[in-house]
């Protein structure tokens, strides 16, 4: 089978979805790899890494997209990408489709095979390919919103740790998955006080266990929500439901009731984000204020570590591409129910409930 990488061309977005080593990896089982002129340039792999690894650099991103059988990428096409797929094809991606209509039905239309990583489920019904971004954008969303606390970024004028005699700033964290685990592992580290709100008492019994009592933790009802979000300094928004957008816990009117300076995170905001107030930004263009209220909601938030990222990716993802590449898509899907659970979008259909039900569409079983 022929894989395709083409360049990332999201904004500010350096990822790329393929290492050399993964490409190695490839070309030892058979397959071929072709990539677009400079995709891996942003992660630190040239293309000359790419050619002593064996891989065809194109001379165009057309080109990548007329050879491939399977192309796979980073972030899900931008609707420009979409005009170069050809019927058949095979997509494996992030798509978050709950929240991008346009995307869906161009997808639909194109009648190609999208499978997201978000959605693959390994046997424990975890999200394999799903993690390694989480961790890293649960760890930057306290980095990122330590830094818009600063009065220079239009913040409280807030040190997160604090110092002796003066406390550290609050940090409520929504949602106790991986997301929101890996920002309060980064709390904690960085001196901050911490509450985390989650439905599922078992994993907040893990983690005051984990932290030895140095966290607040409470069940995940309305007016817990609204305490600690009043009360914070930076909000990190980590609710997931799998394929689907995610609730809306935080409304207009909480976001009122804010300390003017605050920050809110919202890492959900590839679902749709979990704060009313949420809309999707950039990199180039990262922060806006909703009722003195900073918000930062950028949807490719690992992007700017693209080094770190891609690596993490490819260690998780290069598995299912040689699955897909040496047993083919229907065989692939067939042998593993967990894969199929990240087919989107199949034969003109949408295959996935949660986007289905998200734009009111029909909803078709893969299987």
């Amino acid at each position: 089978m022929i894989i395709g990488v083409p360049k990332e061309i999201k904004d500010y977005e350096y990822r790329v979805s393929l290492t050399p080593d993964g490409a190695r990896v490839l070309l030892q089982a058979g397959h071929r790899v072709v990539v677009e002129p400079s995709a891996g340039q942003g992660s630190g792999f040239s293309d000359d890494a790419y050619r002593q690894a064996g891989v065809q650099v194109a001379g165009s991103k057309a080109e990548v997209f007329q050879q491939a059988d399977l192309i796979v990428k980073v972030k899900e096409p931008q609707l420009s990408e979409c005009a170069l797929f050809r019927p058949g094809q095979v997509l494996f991606t992030y798509l978050h489709l709950a929240s991008l209509p346009d995307l869906t039905k161009a997808l639909v239309a194109a009648d190609i095979t999208a499978i997201a990583y978000e959605t693959v489920e390994a046997r424990d019904h975890s999200l394999p390919m799903l993690r390694p971004m989480s961790e890293i954008a649960g760890r930057l969303a306290v980095q990122i919103g330590a830094h818009y606390l600063g009065t220079v970024q239009g913040g409280r004028g807030l040190l997160l740790a604090g110092v002796p005699g003066v406390p550290p700033a609050h940090v409520a964290v929504l949602g106790a998955g991986v997301v929101g685990t890996s920002a309060v592992r980064i709390a904690v580290g960085m001196g901050a006080r911490v509450t985390v709100i989650n439905l599922d008492l078992d994993r907040l019994r893990f983690l005051d266990d984990l932290y030895g009592g140095r966290i607040a933790t409470c069940a995940a009802t309305a007016s817990a929500i609204e305490r600690a979000v009043v009360e914070a300094d930076l909000v990190i928004g980590a609710v997931l439901v799998p394929g689907a957008r995610a609730p809306k816990v935080v409304s207009r009117a909480l976001v009122k009731k804010m300390k003017p300076g605050s920050v809110i995170v919202d890492v959900a905001v590839d679902q749709g984000g979990c704060c009313e107030t949420t809309r999707p930004t950039t990199h180039s263009d990262p922060v806006y204020v909703v009722d003195g209220v900073l918000h930062y909601c950028v949807t490719n938030m690992p992007g700017i570590v693209p080094h770190t990222s891609t690596l993490a990716l490819t260690n998780t993802t290069l598995p299912y591409i040689v699955r897909l590449a040496s047993e083919g898509v229907e065989k692939a899907i067939r042998s593993d129910p967990g894969l199929a659970k990240g087919v989107n979008v199949m034969n003109g259909r949408i295959t996935c409930q949660g986007v289905a039900d998200a734009h009111g569409l029909r909803f078709t079983p893969v299987m």
